[in-house]
């Protein structure tokens, strides 16, 4: 199977595109929510480059291998307190919107409490029900994210 393929330093520059499109977009972020694992680095990135101190994660389940997952995605515990984001501007990051279940989870859960959402990705597919605001680039590949594509270096449940 063909894949996409990004590098560390491809990252770098997709994370700094994103950034401009949403700042030349006039959207101002208050908050920038990151959904867990792959929208770490991209929420950091977009973070850092939009001046956004406040940041929060929120652990969602739903792939478990190359076109894996679970039927509907699960969000881990801890779970951020709604009204943390009561009134605000928030941007939600993930890496890629796939089937967009994940994005459509975190965005309904904070739905009834923010001014405004919008959602950024490096990587959007056509398939995926949401359309995220920002999204990098367009495929319908599988995707190699550089810090994914090794595996751990520790099996399950063995990190202390």
């Amino acid at each position: 199977m063909e894949r996409e393929v990004l590098t560390y330093e491809g990252f770098g520059h997709a994370t700094r595109e994103l950034a401009q499109r949403i700042a030349d977009d006039g959207f101002r972020p208050d908050v920038v929510l990151s959904i867990a694992r792959g929208g770490f680095f991209l929420g950091a990135g977009l973070g850092y480059a939009l001046n956004v101190k406040n940041a929060f994660m929120m652990s969602v389940e739903f792939y478990t291998g190359v076109d894996e997952r679970l039927a509907v995605p699960v969000v881990l515990p801890p779970v951020p307190n709604k009204v943390d984001f009561s009134g605000l501007n928030v941007l939600i990051a993930d890496d890629v919107a796939d089937s967009g279940e994940t994005l459509k989870l975190v965005r309904d859960f904070i739905a009834g409490e923010v001014n405004a959402v919008r959602s950024a990705v490096l990587y959007e597919k056509p398939s995926s029900l949401i359309k995220p605001e920002y999204a990098w680039r367009m495929t319908e590949r599988w995707i190699d994210f550089p810090w994914s594509c090794e595996g751990p270096v520790v099996g399950e449940g063995l990190a202390h």
